[in-house]
């Protein structure tokens, strides 16, 4: 892949929004910010009505609406992480939406399915097929088969079509490599058995702060540059990143290193335009469908489980 302005790899970093409150979480961005790095910050538009299971800040609180605004305006893509932190309705998720757009000016372009959310589209078995399907439904002995449900038309949580006019990227699978489009080097990808979705793209494992680090190591960024690929970091900022008032000094130390290579580092809707814009969206055939899922299906097995 050539990269623009001569540059010789491609990060950015997608962060879900669990547990991020303005305390816990702003230095961390504010250290991205500073090094030149623009990523991804997904938020929740309303706040919920239920106790969470897991929970955060979102933009109904006015302090955490003004600093995701800051961010937009400092050049971070703004993402969406369902409507709140708990199942949503097809009503609420379009209120959401909406929100969503009368603080961001737009729709979210990039979207990632929180992982407790039973409107969450093509998630939990759904995300597989044939035998992959099986195999999880196995492996977490059925109690989450059929459970995420906001593609089934005659579901109440059904969302479908609002994600198919509203929303251009989802992110489906997270992998063990460093170098995303090495792991997944079809995306953006189109699914035909899973229309509702416009274009899929993958993410590299970094949940929590120690996935992260591990993620991230001196020898993978060196690898990752070495092979010109791009790296679409999946993590929770939230996660152990800041903390006692200060930030994580591998972290530190890591990126600081990353930012001194000749990355092109750019939001997660820059980078996925841009490989369309280079490759086109490509429709995934039935041995590449099966090729990616028995690939993160192996990647989860011996993380113990991941998103």
């Amino acid at each position: 892949m050539k990269w623009p302005e001569g540059k010789k790899f491609a990060f950015t970093i997608f962060d879900d929004t669990d547990f991020q409150t303005v305390e816990n979480t702003a230095p961390v961005y504010e250290f991205l910010y500073e090094l030149g790095f623009r990523t991804t910050k997904s938020v929740w538009p309303i706040k919920g009505s239920q106790k969470p299971l897991v929970g955060g800040g979102t933009c109904d609180d006015p302090e955490y609406l003004a600093w995701a605004q800051l961010l937009q305006r400092r050049g971070f893509e703004i993402g969406m992480h369902n409507a709140t932190y708990h199942t949503s309705t097809k009503e609420e998720t379009r209120r959401g939406m909406e929100a969503f757009k009368a603080h961001f000016g737009s729709y979210p372009k990039c979207l990632a399915n929180h992982y407790s959310n039973e409107e969450s589209i093509y998630w939990g078995n759904y995300r597989l097929t044939g035998a992959r399907e099986f195999i999880h439904n196995l492996l977490l002995h059925y109690k989450r088969d059929g459970l995420f449900r906001g593609h089934i038309e005659d579901s109440p949580l059904f969302w479908g079509d609002i994600c198919k006019e509203k929303v251009y990227y989802v992110r489906n699978f997270v992998y063990g490599d460093v170098n995303t489009l090495k792991a997944c080097p079809y995306m953006p990808y189109y699914d035909p058995l899973r229309p509702y979705v416009n274009a899929w793209f993958a993410g590299s494992e970094g949940g929590e702060i120690d996935s992260y680090l591990n993620m991230l190591s001196e020898k993978n960024q060196d690898r990752l540059e070495k092979e010109g690929g791009a790296c679409i970091m999946y993590t929770h900022f939230g996660k152990g990143f800041f903390r006692d008032g200060k930030l994580n000094p591998r972290f530190k130390k890591l990126m600081e290193w990353l930012s001194r290579k000749n990355g092109w580092f750019v939001p997660t809707d820059v980078l996925l335009d841009y490989l369309s814009s280079e490759s086109g969206i490509h429709e995934i055939t039935v041995q590449e469908r099966a090729h990616l899922e028995w690939k993160w299906l192996l990647h989860k097995l011996r993380m113990r489980g991941t998103s």
